[in-house]
């Protein structure tokens, strides 16, 4: 993952992930390192020698000396990760030597992962967690768009509802991969492209699925489904909360709808 270096340096770890912004002043036991914070879902572990990521931080200047303390007492933790720097956390590790980075999304991050900091190079690797590319379009027809129901012979997400969705091969572009699944999927060759947004990003234990969203209109309703869907319908875009989805659809939709 790319990242933006706020204190230079390298460190790898075992992840301590918080959710929430964070505080080192009040939120930390600066004599044990263990997280005080009753809002951070890590609450009582450790985070000494550990790379520790949290969205931003929040509360008093005074944090970046909590910060020191606890390098006085070589408790700090090995790397600091944030979505966003603020600069009481990006003072505390320049004068704690804690390298730090940010730009990365904390949300593809879970506790316990082996992470690698490169600060100076401005990247994050996770261990054992593999990236897929992958297409989600969906077709809109008079005001209601396509959802499909995932069979139970494909190899994930089998019984829940998704657009028309499927890996972008090797090489290939990702709106020629978007093409492709439509006429494979549904049967349709025709669909007008009315809107593409910067992918997302979702995490499933190992995977980190990287989804290419798009937005097609087709003049008719009429479509052929393949194995891999059990049954589809047409509706309206605000309804798709009511369906048990893939991860991340009703985001995609609200962007592109």
């Amino acid at each position: 993952m790319k990242a933006r270096k706020v204190r230079g340096g390298k460190a790898s770890g075992k992840s301590v992930v918080c959710a929430s912004p964070f505080s080192f002043l009040g939120g930390v036991d600066p004599a044990t390192s263990k997280i005080l914070d009753p809002e951070c879902e890590s609450k009582g572990l450790c985070i000494s020698d550990k790379v520790f990521c949290f969205p931003y931080g929040k509360g008093s200047t005074v944090g970046s000396y909590a910060m020191y303390q606890l390098k006085l007492n070589h408790l700090a933790p090995s790397a600091i990760v944030n979505g966003s720097a603020e600069p009481i956390v990006a003072t505390g590790a320049i004068i704690s030597e804690i390298p730090m980075v940010d730009g990365v999304d904390v949300g593809l991050l879970r506790t316990g992962d082996d992470l690698m900091v490169d600060a100076d190079h401005g990247s994050l690797e996770i261990a054992n967690v593999t990236e897929k590319h992958v297409v989600t379009s969906i077709l809109r027809n008079k005001g209601r768009i396509l959802l499909l129901r995932r069979s139970d012979k494909v190899g994930s997400y089998r019984g829940q509802w998704a657009g028309v969705s499927g890996y972008i091969e090797h090489g290939e572009a990702d709106q020629t991969a978007a093409r492709r699944e439509i006429e494979e999927e549904i049967g349709k060759s025709k669909a007008r492209l009315v809107k593409r947004v910067d992918p997302e990003r979702f995490r499933d234990g190992d995977t980190v699925w990287c989804v290419h969203p798009f937005l097609f209109d087709v003049k008719d309703r009429n479509i052929s489904i393949d194995w891999e869907h059990q049954s589809f319908e047409w509706v309206a875009p605000e309804d798709v909360a009511k369906y048990p989805t893939v991860p991340g659809l009703q985001q995609i939709v609200c962007r592109l709808i």
